[in-house]
C-alpha cells in the first residue's frame, strides 16, 4: 500500500489520501455506504443539469450479477478485479435530452460523476480502482445497454487489503510510490506550450 502524497502544494487530506489499490480483503461493503456513494454521484456537475450518468452495480453477495459484470472486464484486470466487493460499470448518455444534439461534454460529465463517487468512497475508508480495458460491446448485449449509450469505464471498490492475492506485477504497482506530472508540464497560457506565468513563478515546478 502508497503512503499519502506529498503534494507540491496545501490540498484536501481527501484528495492526497485518495489511491487506486489492486488488493481488497474480503470485507463487503454496507449498502448504506454504497447508497452513499451513488448519492454523491447523483449530485455531480453537468453541463445543462443534463446528468449523462448511468451505473449498473453488482456485489459479491449477488453472485449471479457479479460474474456477469466481471465478464466484461478485460482479461489484463481479471487477476485483482475479481477480488473486489463491489464492481459497477459507468455509461455515458452522448446526446443532450433536452435537444438531441451531441452531448460534447457526456464522458467529461460522467468522470465528474464517478470523482464524487470516488472521494466519497475514500471518505469512508473504501478504495475504488478504475478501469479503461473493459469489453464495451459485451457489455452493450448483456445489459441491453441502447445506442446513444457508451460504456465508459469499469470500477472496482472494497476495502483495501494485503498484497498476499496479487500476483507479482500488480503487487509491485500496488506498493510503488504515486507521481504526478509537474503543473509546467499542462498548465498553459497564450498557446500551447506556453508555460502560465503563475506556474513559472513557482520553484516546484521548474
Amino acid at each position: 500500500m502508497p503512503g499519502t502524497i506529498i503534494p507540491d502544494y496545501p490540498i484536501q487530506p481527501l484528495i492526497s489520501s485518495r489511491w487506486s489499490p489492486f488488493a481488497f480483503d474480503d470485507r463487503s461493503v454496507s449498502p448504506d455506504d454504497l447508497l452513499a456513494l451513488l448519492e454523491a454521484a447523483r449530485w455531480s456537475a453537468s453541463a445543462a443539469n443534463e446528468q449523462p450518468w448511468t451505473y449498473f452495480i453488482a456485489t459479491r453477495d449477488e453472485p449471479e450479477e457479479f460474474a456477469r459484470l466481471l465478464s466484461c472486464v478485460e482479461e489484463v484486470n481479471m487477476p485483482w478485479a475479481k477480488f473486489a466487493a463491489v464492481l459497477m460499470l459507468g455509461c455515458a448518455r452522448l446526446t443532450l435530452e433536452r435537444s438531441g444534439q451531441p452531448y460534447l461534454t457526456a464522458e467529461h460529465d460522467l468522470g465528474l460523476a464517478s470523482a464524487n463517487l470516488v472521494f466519497e468512497a475514500t471518505a469512508r475508508g473504501l478504495g475504488v480502482h478504475q478501469m479503461i480495458h473493459i469489453h464495451r460491446e459485451r457489455a452493450r448485449q448483456l445489459f441491453q445497454i441502447p445506442e446513444g449509450v457508451k460504456p465508459v469505464a469499469g470500477l472496482a471498490i472494497g476495502y483495501a487489503g494485503a498484497d498476499g492475492r496479487l500476483t507479482e506485477p500488480f503487487q509491485k504497482e500496488d506498493e510503488t510510490r504515486r507521481l504526478r506530472k509537474p503543473l509546467n508540464s499542462f498548465v498553459f497560457t497564450g498557446s500551447w506550450s506556453e508555460v502560465a506565468p503563475l506556474v513559472k513563478v513557482s520553484k516546484k515546478s521548474l
